[in-house]
């Protein structure tokens, strides 16, 4: 019986930490924009961050491919920086990740943050907190659990991740394949043992972070 190769697993659970990082503080920063402001154009800001989540994973990656190749606007200022470039690399695979993974994390937070009650907020002003302030020390702790739902629900997502992910990263074995990439290649190369494991071991990692972010909106509805 063949070895299983393990490495597809470990670069996934790589790549969805250092998404789910950026998607956390990014998708903070705009739930909490979006909850707390009215300005022109908020809901279409919304509608752009979500995106993501009703587009075909290929139409995604596409969009990504053109933005983030060497001859798209990303891809040349990224280069002409760094000398290094975007697509079939680790750091492609993150950002496919991280922009499939977003709308999950700005939903969850922007819920839990409108759901703090705003008096609380208020009367830490007249207190002279400052805006920066309310948001550590009141509006944070208080959506605490919504916004940890959240990362745990961006996690699983950009650990799953396909579509996007081979478009913009490739399938590169021991430097791009992720697991969901792993387990196609082995599907279509007859593999059968291999794609099951790693099948399994995906599957329970996220049934756990589901049932670990069930939980937790539970909890925050008593």
């Amino acid at each position: 019986m063949r070895e299983i190769d393990l490495f597809p697993l470990w670069l996934s659970l790589q790549v969805a930490a250092v998404s789910t990082l950026f998607v956390v503080l990014s998708g903070v920063a705009l739930a909490w924009l979006l909850a707390r402001k009215n300005f022109f154009g908020r809901e279409a800001l919304d509608a752009l961050v979500t995106l993501p989540l009703v587009l075909p994973p290929t139409v995604l990656g596409y969009y990504l491919l053109v933005l983030l190749g060497r001859n798209g606007p990303a891809g040349r200022l990224f280069e002409a920086l760094t000398g290094g470039q975007l697509v079939f690399t680790l750091r492609g695979a993150v950002i496919a990740a991280s922009v499939g993974a977003l709308p999950l994390m700005l939903k969850t937070a922007r819920a839990a943050i409108a759901s703090v009650d705003a008096q609380f907020e208020d009367a830490a002003r007249t207190l002279g907190k400052s805006e920066w302030q309310i948001f550590r020390r009141v509006t944070l702790p208080l959506a605490s659990r919504g916004i940890l739902a959240g990362a745990m629900l961006a996690f699983a997502r950009s650990l799953g991740d396909f579509g996007a992910t081979l478009m913009v990263a490739g399938n590169i074995p021991g430097r791009t394949q992720t697991a969901s990439i792993a387990i196609y290649d082995a599907v279509q190369a007859g593999r059968d043992s291999q794609a099951l494991a790693l099948v399994a071991l995906l599957s329970l990692v996220a049934f756990t972070l589901l049932y670990a972010t069930n939980r937790l909106v539970s909890a925050s509805l008593k």
